[in-house]
């Protein structure tokens, strides 16, 4: 049973249809990426997921339950986070508030603490800046927090809207090695991604989206040899 499926979606924008009865599925310990240029669907099908957005048709199921109608802040409470595009920290707020509000969901409060010294010790530079306001930090600084607060929650489903956006090639790559360490440490991860071949590169299974379709699927692998992918996002 896949941790996570989707079928048959469908979503509009008045009457505009942005996603045309998509499916996937995400198994439990993959990395899966949706990739895709903009304006393809991939941003509308993770809020979709997430209740953020209501489907029209289709249905979404976690863990064998059907969640498509499932209110988004109960859905964090199943397991499933979205580090959402643009990062989204609370500006005015520390990082260290920043990543107690990430674990507002979790009922064992004696965890915190040391819930806090993991992420400290996955993102070194938080620590850091433990004290600073989170408005004033870095771009790739403000992404490793996104990514922290979440993990706050302990989510079985950890779910990416483009991390490297906007991020320095080094940065970008240091994003890639943590969500590969976050995977190995045992959280699924669904990835939406403009990078192509960086997330090709570290995923299990890819989607192909366009125009609100899945046109194509397959293993990172697959897809990275794939002459389509490759004219259309990987520059070949």
């Amino acid at each position: 049973m896949a941790l996570l499926e989707v079928k048959d979606l469908e979503v509009y924008y008045g009457v505009i249809c942005a996603l045309k009865g998509i499916s996937f599925e995400v198994n439990e310990g993959e990395i899966v990426t949706l990739i895709g240029a903009n304006g393809a669907g991939k941003t509308t099908t993770m809020q979709s997921v997430v209740g953020l957005i209501p489907s029209k048709a289709g249905s979404v199921t976690f863990e064998g339950k059907d969640i498509t109608k499932t209110p988004c802040h109960k859905i964090v409470h199943l397991g499933m986070t979205q580090v959402p595009e643009g990062r989204r920290v609370f500006q005015e707020l520390s990082v260290y508030e920043n990543l107690l509000m990430g674990a507002y969901s979790v009922k064992n409060s004696s965890s915190f603490k040391e819930d806090l010294e993991r992420i400290y010790t996955q993102f070194p530079r938080l620590a850091e800046r433990k004290n600073q306001i989170a408005g004033t930090l870095s771009g790739g600084e403000q992404q490793m927090l996104a990514m922290g607060r979440a993990l706050m929650s302990h989510p079985k489903l950890l779910m990416l809207d483009e991390p490297s956006m906007g991020l320095s090639p080094l940065l970008v790559d240091q994003v890639f090695d943590i969500i590969k360490s976050i995977n190995k440490d045992g959280t699924t991860v669904l990835l939406v991604e403009q990078n192509a071949g960086k997330s090709l590169a570290i995923s299990d299974r890819a989607y192909v989206l366009e125009n609100g379709k899945i046109v194509l699927s397959g293993t990172g692998e697959e897809l990275m040899a794939s002459e389509d992918v490759k004219k259309a996002y990987l520059g070949g």
